[in-house]
């Protein structure tokens, strides 16, 4: 059988931890330092993070502003990073690369166990080389390190969950996965919030019911769980909402409940659009999704076809959940990603295609990153570097109607710079864009976010302070940074023109 020949052939060291994980760990690190960050994601959270290095490591900081977005794992991470190797668009990512790697390494580990060291090294080059991980891996935001913790907190209470083949009922949950189960919840919750709790419940829940196995749920709400989860999660959350009353409503309530039920949020979506962007994105191997489906009658063994529904309802429940709400950004379903390659991993063991498909599928995934690093859409960086080489101590630096927040991270600046925007018009809640992020960040701190807010009609005065101004404003508008008495035109770069203006007496 093709199985079978693909297992005589697969080398000693593929079933060694150590050489295989370690593999993984170089591919995902070997290009994640090529290009400059992408706007708006990287750039905002990259400068978080490098925002939260320098104040207290606890509260996440956006222009000096409190920013509740997100809780803070990938930002600790990443400040990690920054702290032993500097700020850069490297060390920008590694909360991401954490979570890709967690996810690579949980999915093998299981498969090894479940199914082979054939099929589960089949599955990690599956997962490894198809562009929405690889390229995921590379992004700095918070979908990754979240979808790697989910993969693990999944894995780790199935585990805990099995019983022998000869049991006729439940046996009690195995402790120690158990534990590790609730474990890696807390930090899906501390990555991205209430979906670390309500996932793993949304696949587990269900898949055991469907096996009439109800005093297994009831087995995974062990004391002992619950205070693992309670230890790691909960601190953070509570110290937040002891120093800002308003941390509960807008983090909980706004971000989490509203979010999912309103329309206001950005690309929205038909209930479809995750049904085409997984295979689209997963090429070239979901194309043995026909011969996946083939395969399914044929499982023979009771936990195999346990795990297989397992892995089946896991890919459906992901993209199922983020499908309600309107609003749908690709990164969502990333949590589908380890089932779905192991449900094609049989499929693509069996086939005499695997191995030139995988090399050609790992080229695509380079040729993706450099190609974003030679475009850099968006990017800013030029400006940046060349406010860091001319900036002196007690200049102020203002950006003119874009937050421009990729030139604050490359220029690494030690105070954070003033925004001149519309600020006053109420519209500007309505939106969910850049400016809306900043004044919800000003509702934590009022004072801070009335020095940092510059109303654009103030821009002329600045001049009046007694410190040299430097200007960042946006190709392809009006020229503003121009009506500010004294400035210069220093440069124009890809996207963005760098002014300066020296103090005037007014």
């Amino acid at each position: 059988m093709p199985e079978a020949r693909a297992a005589a052939a697969t080398p000693v060291w593929w079933a060694r931890a150590p050489q295989v994980l370690g593999l993984l760990a170089l591919w995902l690190l070997a290009t994640a330092g090529w290009r400059p960050l992408l706007l708006p994601d990287e750039a905002r959270y990259a400068e978080v993070a490098r925002e939260m290095l320098a104040g207290d490591g606890l509260v996440p900081l956006l222009n000096g502003l409190p920013f509740f977005h997100k809780p803070p794992l990938t930002y600790w991470a990443d400040m990690a990073g920054m702290a032993l190797f500097g700020a850069s668009p490297f060390t920008a990512r590694l909360g991401p690369l954490l979570g890709a790697w967690l996810m690579g390494a949980a999915l093998w580990l299981a498969l090894r166990r479940q199914r082979g060291p054939a099929t589960a090294g089949t599955a990690l080059v599956v997962l490894a080389t198809n562009p929405f991980y690889f390229v995921g891996a590379q992004y700095a935001n918070h979908d990754m390190l979240v979808a790697g913790t989910l993969t693990v907190a999944v894995l780790c209470l199935a585990r805990a969950l099995e019983r022998p083949s000869d049991a006729v009922a439940d046996t009690p949950p195995d402790r120690r996965w158990l534990l590790a189960g609730w474990a890696a919840c807390a930090l899906a919750v501390l990555a991205k919030g209430l979906i670390g709790l309500v996932l793993p419940a949304l696949v587990i829940g269900p898949w055991l019911l469907t096996q009439g196995r109800w005093r297994a749920m009831l087995g995974l709400l062990h004391p002992a769980g619950l205070a693992v989860f309670a230890v790691l999660a909960l601190p953070w959350f509570a110290l937040m909402q002891l120093r800002y009353p308003a941390f509960f409503d807008y983090f909980i309530v706004e971000q989490h409940f509203r979010r999912f039920a309103q329309t206001g949020f950005n690309n929205q979506q038909g209930w479809w659009f995750f049904l085409a962007v997984l295979p689209l994105l997963t090429l070239p191997w979901s194309g043995y999704l026909p011969a996946t489906v083939a395969r399914w009658r044929a499982q023979a063994a009771p936990a195999d076809r346990a795990f297989t529904g397992l892995l089946l309802w896991w890919a459906v429940a992901i993209v199922g959940f983020f499908s309600l709400p309107a609003s749908k950004l690709v990164g969502y379903i990333l949590p589908a990603l380890a089932p779905w390659c192991a449900l094609l991993a049989p499929a693509v063991a069996a086939s005499r295609w695997r191995r030139p498909l995988a090399a050609g599928a790992a080229v695509l995934c380079v040729a993706v990153v450099a190609g974003l690093a030679w475009r850099a859409p968006g990017n800013s960086r030029d400006v940046g570097q060349a406010l860091r080489s001319q900036i002196a101590t007690g200049d102020v630096v203002v950006m003119v109607e874009e937050a421009f927040q990729d030139v604050t991270f490359e220029a690494q600046l030690t105070e954070p710079p003033l925004v001149a925007s519309h600020w006053a018009d109420p519209a500007l809640r309505q939106r969910d864009n850049w400016r809306k992020e900043l004044l919800d960040a000003a509702r934590f701190n009022p004072a801070r976010g009335a020095a940092v807010l510059l109303p654009i009609a103030q821009l002329p005065q600045l001049v009046c302070r007694g410190h040299r101004v430097w200007l960042v404003e946006p190709l392809g508008g009006p020229e503003r940074a121009a009506a500010v008495p004294g400035a210069t035109l220093v440069m124009t770069g890809r996207h963005a023109r760098l002014w300066r203006a020296e103090p005037t007496p007014c």
